[in-house]
């Protein structure tokens, strides 16, 4: 709960404040080398070529300007001993308050001009302290870039915290940037890989920076780290009232002479004088000083040209350091040209930040929008008091929520919900009702209606106001076709509800049960413009590799298989399932022909390899009757970056000791380099967290490995909370799939730990339900930390003995809402 709040704080603030820390990292960095900046565009102004000759002392080029300006008074003169710069010198004429700037040669103390180029920086500065807006340090710009820089501690702290390793002092984990990475994952690296290597110049910039953003911080900065603090308001109103007058004359000479009789004529690097309020603050750079606060600090009373303060620079309390040098720690100069150097880089990648940021919310929404061609993201699950034409759907891997959202698109005022929110009172406003569910395994209904199949058991009540239609989804393979839709059609029946019509069953996704059910609608009034609801059709797809992982295991051989798309680049998320187009073995259909006694041709044998055989007494006189081979699925244990499908298929013989459909053509049948029809099918129950923050404790044993390497991968890449990975398969010396990539997830992090059940290992045989309640402490504790938990592999034994080992160890009602809140999934076959 901790790292989801701290999630949505950090996007929403890097969509608010993002485009103004970009602005303030950029201006940022030029005012860091701004001396360095005017000095390289003012060649003969600002630097200067040595000349012979003694350089005149402070007072004499006050003197020698003032002969050239009259009218001019200095208020700043910056005297500096190398030879190959000019003074700087800072005045106004007459009574303006206008501030000019010019440079004096150091040996004659002509005046050199004005340099270019000061108004520019001005603006930046402008802009990096309150974004250049009306009011200036009083105003709203002021208030904007102090938010913000509390919004870059934000950002800083809660950006270690959400990409906290678990191993932190591993460097890889905080250092190593993967540019092998595209799009979306490219972007999270650059973002938290880079985040992590400027953090700490990003900390030091924003609370350093807070000290001109607010008076409160600085006087709780100073109360902090210096003991003698101002004396407040006497102090401030005594400013108050110098400000209203203008300053008595300076007598620079004398000034001079107090300060060299201060400082015991010490020799320094540079001295600058800033005559204010009837002071002239010195302030005396050490020679090799590492920036310009390395200083000793003279305050001369202008009246009477007495030394009131002096404050050695080796006298100086560590606190005392830091204020006094508060601004160049800001800018990095703290820790010398290096640390002005990193600063300034670490300036420059704030728009990084930004645009990625950005990229990364711009990519959340589309990734959200792409689950299905019409799925949205605003499901109510509260149903408006108007809405009298509801459409429920109950999907296990997309497709009967897809149908769900088309059938309410093409029904006038429909809305669509999960079958979770149909409450009582729903049903008692509604008129018209449409089911579309999906029922898997052994009549199961998917996991987030496992609630609403409780309710069943029950008197639905009286529904007798209410007409209503069922489109049941199922697999033919399994005893209990459409079970779950047909024990709701029976429910609202003997409600008292009237069928519209009867309910359809669907295998798979059957275009002519779609097609029947569209065709039922338009004869209610439904929308008779819309497209087939069938699919994408398959596309051509390459065999590109195919690698035998268990050699000499006692099990079903095992094979890594792996296919290119041929056409348009596919996209997938972790989770979805490839649907593959079989071809029967040459042997079976040799028996055919034989049986059947058709004219035997290569087009024939071609034709039938795509077609579901005659029995032998079908009686089939026609070959192009035949309906064509159901698809098989795949969980896909890559991730799209890849470029390539990755699958995990076990060899499986068929009833008549040849090799299943699947699996015998995509490890036997279809040839390397050979084109297998196939496409990609999004599988939104199984589809990781969308905060990668999120736990994951992933279940499954033998090829259910796919679907949760798929995980594992996208976790590699994205980064993100802890992994827990519970696998059972059969013996570790021939049946240790993808080992070495197992072991690197390992040692990256990625895997925090691996718990790997050998049933044909030791004294008796342990499977994945075991290893999950010698880890009962750890799976129970995870879960209170907000993990989810993904369960992929066989129906058969597996599934539900990892249920019950899950329900002993959480408890039912626990398992069940984690079931309802989509943080415990399956992908069970």
């Amino acid at each position: 709960m901790t790292r989801r709040i701290l999630f949505q704080i950090h996007w929403f603030l890097g969509i608010t404040a993002g485009l103004v820390l970009a602005v303030m990292g950029v201006t940022g960095a030029m005012i860091s080398f701004s001396p360095e900046i005017i000095a390289a565009i003012n060649p003969g102004i600002v630097t200067v070529t040595p000349q012979p000759g003694p350089h005149l002392s402070g007072p004499d080029l006050v003197a020698r300007f003032q002969a050239q300006r009259p009218d001019a008074r200095i208020g700043r003169l910056v005297v500096e001993r190398d030879p190959t710069r000019a003074t700087m010198a800072s005045y106004t004429t007459g009574a303006s308050k206008t501030r000019h700037v010019t440079y004096l040669d150091p040996v004659t103390g002509r005046a050199l001009g004005t340099p270019r180029g000061e108004a520019v920086l001005d603006t930046v500065e402008n802009l990096h302290r309150w974004l250049a807006l009306p009011g200036g340090g009083k105003g709203i710009g002021r208030q904007i870039t102090g938010f913000s820089a509390l919004a870059l501690i934000f950002f800083a702290l809660s950006g270690l915290y959400l990409r906290w390793p678990r191993r932190p002092l591993d460097w890889r984990n905080w250092f190593v940037l993967d540019l092998r990475r595209t799009g979306r994952n490219l972007y999270r690296a650059l973002h938290a890989v880079v985040g992590g290597w400027v953090v700490l110049f990003y900390l030091i910039s924003a609370s350093t920076g807070l000290w001109w953003s607010y008076d409160w911080y600085r006087t709780g900065v100073r109360h902090l780290l210096v003991a003698e603090q101002p004396t407040g308001k006497a102090g401030a109103a005594g400013e108050r009232k110098g400000k209203g007058k203008a300053d008595a004359p300076v007598d620079w000479r004398a000034a001079w002479t107090a300060f060299d009789r201060a400082t015991a004529g010490r020799s320094y690097a540079a001295v600058t004088a800033t005559a204010r309020e009837g002071k002239i603050e010195f302030r005396a750079k050490l020679p090799d000083a590492r920036h310009d606060r390395v200083s000793d600090e003279v305050t001369i009373d202008a009246r009477t040209n007495r030394v009131t303060t002096y404050t050695p620079y080796a006298q100086r309390s560590w606190g005392q350091d830091i204020v006094f040098g508060i601004y160049e720690i800001h800018r990095g100069a703290y820790f010398g040209l290096v640390g002005r150097l990193a600063m300034t880089l670490a300036s420059l990648t704030m728009p990084l930040f930004t645009i990625t940021g950005f990229l990364l919310y711009l990519a959340r929404r589309r990734r959200k929008a792409a689950l299905a061609e019409v799925m949205a993201d605003d499901s109510p699950t509260i149903v408006p008091d108007d809405a009298r034409t509801l459409v429920a759907y109950a999907s296990q891997t997309g497709t009967a929520e897809r149908i769900a959202r088309l059938t309410a698109q093409a029904l006038p005022d429909a809305v669509a919900m999960p079958l979770s929110a149909l409450d009582e009172a729903a049903l008692a406003r509604a008129s018209r009702l449409f089911v579309v569910v999906s029922t898997y395994g052994e009549g199961e209904p998917p996991d987030t209606a496992r609630a609403f199949a409780r309710r069943l058991t029950q008197a639905s009540g009286d529904l007798s106001h209410l007409n209503y239609a069922v489109l049941a989804l199922g697999d033919r393979e399994y005893p209990d076709f459409c079970a779950f839709g047909h024990r709701i059609d029976r429910w609202l029946h003997a409600g008292g509800a009237t069928r519209l019509f009867d309910c359809i069953e669907m295998d798979g996704d059957a275009a002519d049960a779609q097609r029947q059910w569209q065709q039922q609608l338009s004869a209610l009034g439904a929308r008779t413009d819309q497209p087939d609801w069938a699919p994408a059709p398959m596309g051509d797809w390459r065999l590109m590799e195919r690698r035998l992982l268990n050699p000499g295991s006692s099990g079903g051989a095992t094979w890594h298989v792996a296919l290119e798309p041929m056409d348009a680049p596919a996209d997938w998320a972790a989770g979805d399932i490839v649907e593959i187009l079989p071809q029967h073995d040459p042997r079976r259909v040799e028996a055919v022909l034989q049986r059947v006694g058709w004219n035997d041709t290569p087009e024939l044998r071609a034709w039938l390899a795509t077609r579901i055989l005659p029995d032998v007494d079908a009686g089939v006189l026609d070959p192009e009757s035949l309906p064509p081979l159901a698809h098989r699925d795949y969980s896909i244990a890559s991730i799209a970056p890849s470029g390539r499908v990755e699958l995990i298929v076990r060899h499986c013989l068929a009833a008549d000791g040849l090799p299943g459909l699947g699996s015998g053509w995509l490890t036997q049948g279809s040839p390397i380099g050979g084109v297998v029809r196939a496409r990609v099918r999004s599988n939104p129950a199984f589809h990781a967290p969308q905060a990668d923050a999120t736990p994951l404790i992933l279940i499954g044993n033998g090829t259910g490995l796919a679907g949760l390497l798929a995980h594992a991968r996208h976790r590699h890449v994205t980064g993100g909370g802890p992994v827990w990975l519970f696998w059972g398969e059969r013996h570790p010396a021939q049946d240790d799939y993808h080992a070495a990539e197992r072991a690197a997830l390992r040692d990256s992090n990625t895997l925090t730990a691996e718990h790997v059940a050998w049933s044909r290992l030791g004294s008796g045989p342990r499977y994945v339900q075991d290893a999950l309640t010698a880890q009962a402490g750890i799976i129970a504790q995870a879960v209170a930390d907000g993990a989810a938990i993904y369960v992929c592999g066989s129906l058969q034994g597996m599934a539900s003995d990892v249920h019950n080992a899950l329900a002993s160890i959480l408890g039912e009602t626990c398992l069940e809402m984690l079931l309802e809140t989509g943080r415990y999934r399956r992908d069970i076959y």
